[in-house]
């Protein structure tokens, strides 16, 4: 009767080891897609950033050379006219309030969705609106880099 207790005792220790270990890893990938997603959700803003500075360098850090975006408009753009566009006189993002965004991992590929709310011109247009969006992002080399995006227009 001792031997069975000792052996049950042993296994509900070992149990209850293997199950405060199990826990711990478990916080600790959530820490870890934590961490992920806050990266990412500042390299969205940094995004923003960016193009409100129609700075090229540092969206050309952001995306990839293989990204390729489809726009609100249904145009399909690749890194080069991105970068171009930026320059471009009569484009602008005056002002911008992004929504919620969601981030889903997936190793080393990620899914940002969001949302926001700007004033912005395309050609002199006004493009001021409401627009859900959509960012690919693979990370290379050590960094997060955009491969793919695409952006509706939220109608009114």
């Amino acid at each position: 009767m001792k031997k069975l207790t000792v052996t049950l005792s042993i296994l509900a220790l070992g149990a209850g080891i293997m199950f405060a270990q199990a826990q711990k890893t478990s916080q600790a990938k959530k820490s870890a897609g934590s961490a992920v997603s806050d990266e990412l959700k500042q390299i969205e803003n940094d995004w923003v950033a960016a193009v409100k500075a129609k700075d090229a360098a540092k969206l050309g850090e952001i995306v990839g050379d293989d990204w390729v975006g489809l726009g609100w408009d249904g145009k399909r753009a690749d890194k080069a006219k991105a970068l171009a566009d930026l320059k471009e006189p009569g484009n602008s993002l005056d002002s911008i309030e992004i929504g919620a965004m969601t981030v889903r991992v997936f190793g080393n590929t990620a899914v940002v969705t969001g949302s926001d709310t700007e004033k912005s011109a395309e050609k002199g247009k006004d493009t001021s609106g409401k627009y859900g969006w959509t960012d690919v992002f693979v990370k290379q080399n050590g960094k997060w880099r955009a491969v793919a995006s695409q952006s509706t227009r939220v109608p009114k």
